[in-house]
């Protein structure tokens, strides 16, 4: 059947992937050298916290515009622009000396999360225009997945060039310039929007377009979304990014600060957690693609995913009283892995709600809510932290096992239909459904 229809998509999704995992190795190669850029730089805890605060605050600020951006000026344009930005200042963290290490962190982390922002809308806005909506969730698992592969390259890169003592700490920020300068000349040469794509056939095109309404090419301003009862049913599902960031940039040092883990030893750790998250990306979007294959309702088939994932998490709250480092490893994968399905999922709501043409702007408006709440949470771990030794940590672990499940509550009072909404925003019924 896909060889008759065809399969073109599937190259616009690997571009997709690789840009998400150059975003993901630029993001994660701070939190992996952490412990020892802050000995390297005599940073405190809550200095090592403002560093991450400055590139979240980019990173919503930026949602909101780049967001818009891309759905102005399409997903073509709008990814280029996002990653020639975040790589420009991914390679200018090497410059930065050690009289200006504090000031110079805060600025260049700041101008890498403007350039950031835009990558998980014009990835969720791609797939929105490139697959159906029964295929989006697993296409949307495939590509969340480099995230953690993004994830596992960074210690191991990390750690066959930089020493404990931080001799070569440069070389990793450079090497994402030469990565990203490859992915734009790929994307510029092979994107563009399914209906005039001269490679894609016309059965492909009518199985991307089988199940969506057919749109008008009038913009939707992105304030006309914020009263919308979906947008913020969405941006709940978001505050959970904040856990993952915690896992991202504090995970290093809490298995240095409880277990000895060092930066010659972090890679073995990251390898088995990120990939027990890629594993819950890809099993995440497969599960609810296959019961909406079986006949369950998209709103029963991603809220009982996400239901799943709410109960997988749990345990993780038990982390910090545990003695046995594996054993805390592996509860934090299952974590990892139930928030990357869950985040497939919560990604997903969007293009099953919205038209594909306000999907980039609903990520954006979304995802800075959960990086308001995420910056908030730095800021008091740092805190805690420096005042009550790894006390901060029990409470950190606690909130990360518990949230998701009471976050869904909210979601389903919210949006307890999932209803579709029309070029102007109204509700309407799909013409599979009448």
């Amino acid at each position: 059947m896909n060889s008759k229809i065809g399969n073109y998509r599937y190259r616009i999704l690997a571009l997709v992937f690789m840009a998400t995992t150059i975003n993901y190795f630029d993001r994660s190669i701070v939190g992996v050298m952490a412990p020892t850029l802050q000995k390297l730089f005599d940073w405190s805890n809550k200095d090592y916290a403002t560093i991450m605060v400055s590139f979240k605050v980019a990173y919503g600020f930026g949602l909101l515009f780049m967001g818009g951006i891309i759905d102005k000026f399409g997903t073509r344009i709008g990814y280029t622009i996002s990653i020639v930005i975040w790589s420009i200042f991914g390679m200018l963290h090497a410059a930065i000396r050690p009289a200006f290490s504090l000031i110079g962190f805060i600025g260049v982390r700041f101008g890498l999360g403007i350039g950031e922002a835009g990558n998980f809308p014009a990835a969720i806005k791609t797939v929105a225009e490139w697959f159906p909506k029964k295929d989006r969730a697993f296409a949307t698992g495939i590509f969340d997945a480099s995230t953690s592969v993004g994830a596992i390259l960074a210690p191991f890169v990390v750690g066959a060039i930089v020493t404990v003592e931080g001799d070569n700490w440069q070389i990793p920020f450079l090497l994402t310039g030469a990565l990203s300068s490859i992915w734009v000349l790929l994307w510029l040469k092979t994107y563009q929007k399914p209906d005039v794509h001269p490679k894609l056939s016309k059965e492909e095109l009518a199985y991307i377009n089988s199940d969506s309404q057919e749109e008008t090419l009038d913009k939707i301003e992105w304030l006309k979304l914020i009263p919308k009862r979906e947008t913020w049913a969405f941006s709940l599902t978001t505050v959970t990014d904040g856990v993952w960031w915690f896992y991202l940039f504090w995970g290093a040092k809490f298995l240095a600060e409880k277990f000895n883990v060092n930066i010659e030893n972090i890679g073995l750790p990251f390898l088995v957690i990120f990939i027990m998250a890629d594993a819950g990306s890809l099993l995440g979007g497969h599960a609810s693609g296959s019961l909406i294959k079986k006949g369950w309702s998209i709103n029963k088939a991603r809220k009982i995913t996400l239901l799943v994932c709410s109960i997988i998490i749990l345990p993780v709250c038990f982390v910090p009283v545990i003695e046995s480092k594996w054993i805390a490893i592996f509860l934090i994968g299952f974590a990892a892995a139930g928030h990357q399905a869950w985040s497939v999922n919560g990604y997903t709501l969007v293009s099953d709600v919205f038209p594909k043409k306000a999907v980039a702007s609903v990520i954006g408006i979304g995802k800075m809510i959960g990086v308001a709440v995420a910056i908030i949470a730095d800021l008091a771990l740092g805190a805690v932290l420096d005042t009550a030794n790894n006390s901060g940590y029990f409470w950190a672990f606690v909130i990360a096992g518990l949230s998701y499940i009471l976050i869904l509550g909210f979601v389903h009072l919210l949006m307890p239909k999932m209803t579709p909404l029309d070029n102007d925003l109204n509700h309407y019924v799909p013409a599979n459904e009448v």
